[in-house]
């Protein structure tokens, strides 16, 4: 059977462009989802195998909608990651010119990322932000606003042109979209991972976050994403989303999570997968698995009294060592 994937639609979106660069993606049955919470709502019902959904940019920063599903509902896993360069083009019915455009659509994160473009050549314009950016410019072909931020590819989608290319305000800018199935066992650590969990304090009280942040300091585990969210459970209420540098299978991760939940409320492990940009964190001394697994054995030996003495500490030499240049009497 081939797999069922679904993306942030409708087609035309840097989300289906994310999604056709996975070989998951060839061969499946592809369709489109509405919404990130349709698409992730497909997964939990079991119409589809996985979806893809934007996570974080680079310029605007994560994704709310994203972020908030995946900590709140039925658990879902990251299988892996996709990091996207983003241009942004400017697109409209054929034939208007720039002075004819009075409103522009987006998806809420591709206004900040070309708002002084916007500023400084569609000043005034009225915004009016859309679900997708694909979505904008079906929008703008069906008369419903006059132009739309969104990849040049999706012109040809939608039969518009492109009134400006480059409207974006940072060269280089790149999603992060992440690709969500059910729960599973995670894939056998590549050395070059990522892992994502949601932490929820278990009260409020000075140094909460300090505390979690520490769990991961003292064993050496980077911190590459920390984002705090509302819970929904009244002002002062909040969980923190966060990846780490490397796998739960790696020690230093392991235990770092485990402490955490130790100290929190919940902790909703999100995944394990592999890095798209395949960097491998530097470790510093102490924390390689072969260090936890000599401190365990150690620990082991002790409590087991399996004959382990400590080394007797050398006795000091009762005599004293002139210093050169001068005198002992």
């Amino acid at each position: 059977m081939p797999l069922r994937l679904t993306y942030l639609g409708p087609p035309g979106t840097f989300s289906e462009a994310a999604l056709r660069t996975l070989p998951e993606a060839v061969g499946a049955e592809v369709e489109p989802a509405p919404s990130v919470v349709a698409a992730l709502d497909a997964v939990r019902s079991g119409q589809v195998d996985a979806a893809l959904v934007p996570f974080e940019n680079s310029v605007e920063g994560a994704v709310p909608a994203t972020l908030d599903e995946l900590s709140a509902g039925p658990a879902v896993h990251i299988q892996r990651e996709v990091l996207l360069p983003v241009r942004f083009a400017l697109l409209g019915r054929p034939g208007t010119t720039l002075a004819q455009v009075g409103t522009v659509s987006g998806h809420p994160h591709a206004q900040p990322q070309c708002r002084h473009w916007l500023s400084a050549n569609l000043p005034g314009r009225a915004w009016r932000p859309a679900a997708s950016n694909a979505d904008a410019a079906r929008d703008v072909s069906q008369g419903h606003v006059d132009a739309a931020l969104a990849g040049a590819f999706a012109a040809e989608q939608y039969g518009l042109e492109v009134l400006a290319h480059d409207v974006h305000d940072v060269e280089g800018a790149v999603t992060r979209f992440v690709l969500v199935g059910p729960p599973r066992t995670p894939p056998p650590a590549t050395g070059a991972d990522r892992t994502t969990v949601v932490a929820y304090e278990r009260d409020d009280h000075p140094g909460a976050l300090l505390e979690m942040l520490t769990e991961f300091a003292v064993r050496g585990v980077n911190l590459t994403r920390l984002e705090s969210r509302p819970t929904g459970h009244g002002l002062g209420s909040y969980c923190f989303s966060l990846d780490c540098e490397g796998h739960v299978g790696d020690a230093r991760v392991g235990e770092a999570l485990s402490a955490l939940h130790r100290i929190c409320a919940d902790v909703r492990f999100l995944g394990s997968y592999p890095r798209a940009d395949g960097k491998t964190p530097s470790l510093r001394l102490g924390v390689a698995d072969e260090n936890f697994a000599a401190a365990e054995q150690w620990l082991s030996g002790i409590r087991e009294g399996d004959g382990l003495v400590p080394a007797p500490h050398p006795t000091p030499d009762p005599t004293p060592t002139p210093t050169p240049g001068h005198s002992s009497g």
